[in-house]
């Protein structure tokens, strides 16, 4: 695992896209896997401008997201459909139907799951899987305890992904209790890992995730067993793996 520590979110986040850049500029029909929440806003933001700069261009690029909340329509505000049209791709010249994020109204989750999982092969796999991590060392929305050989599923949400993402609501009741997120089999079938984690609240599972043993109690911990991985960190977000001698 190469391990990025930058000075603050913003350098964090130029770090951030400036791999993903590189993938599409070393492989312009690239597929990228995408990631929604506060954190690759940043990096989104960066990508924004390089386009529009006349420096990048995705026209030949296909997505695929990680996941969204079941029962939630394209249109919802707080749909990571909606958040990926909002945040990237209404900014960029990616092609509509070059972009994929699983329909959180499908009338059968589980085909829609394995639909997925269908859709990515054919496209060949992943070559850039962008994640984040949430504050319990969940990965999409594979949550501890998860089964690592899980495909695209559907998810309970833990109580505390769900206070977690409270904020995004009007109320914590109407926060979605269950999602469709690709599994830690769909994630580690992506040639690369981009892994993006900032602030001290997620300092201690952040090391847990990296220096600690691989378990399902922390989900991110897995990704010490994929060959191609990079950890763009904050110095906040590492500052428990540095204090127990896990970063140099």
């Amino acid at each position: 695992m190469r391990i990025y520590e930058c000075a603050d979110e913003r350098a964090m986040s130029r770090r951030a896209a400036g791999i993903i850049a590189s993938q599409v500029i070393l492989k312009p029909e690239c597929v990228l896997g995408l990631a929604t929440g506060s954190t690759p806003v940043g990096a989104y933001q960066n990508l924004v401008e390089w386009y529009k700069n006349g420096d990048l261009s995705f026209a030949g690029v296909k997505t695929v997201n990680l996941d969204e909340y079941l029962g939630l329509a394209p249109t919802h505000d707080q749909s990571y459909r909606y958040f990926m049209q909002q945040n990237l791709f209404d900014h960029i010249d990616v092609k509509p139907e070059n972009t994929h994020v699983l329909n959180g109204l499908a009338e059968d989750p589980a085909a829609e799951c394995a639909a997925y999982d269908e859709m990515i092969a054919s496209l060949g796999g992943i070559d850039l899987q962008l994640l984040g991590m949430g504050h319990n060392g969940h990965i999409a929305f594979n949550e501890p305890g998860d089964d690592f050989g899980l495909g695209t599923h559907v998810v309970t949400l833990s109580e505390r992904t769900i206070d977690a993402n409270q904020r995004f609501f009007a109320s914590r009741d109407d926060v979605p209790r269950h999602a469709l997120s690709m599994g830690i089999r769909s994630i580690m079938g992506a040639s690369k890992i981009l892994i993006v984690v900032s602030g001290e609240a997620k300092a201690e599972s952040l090391a847990r995730a990296v220096a600690g043993p691989v378990t399902n109690a922390v989900p991110a911990s897995v990704l010490q067993l994929h060959p191609d991985v990079t950890l763009v960190a904050d110095s906040a977000a590492l500052s428990v793996l540095k204090r127990e001698g896990g970063l140099k």
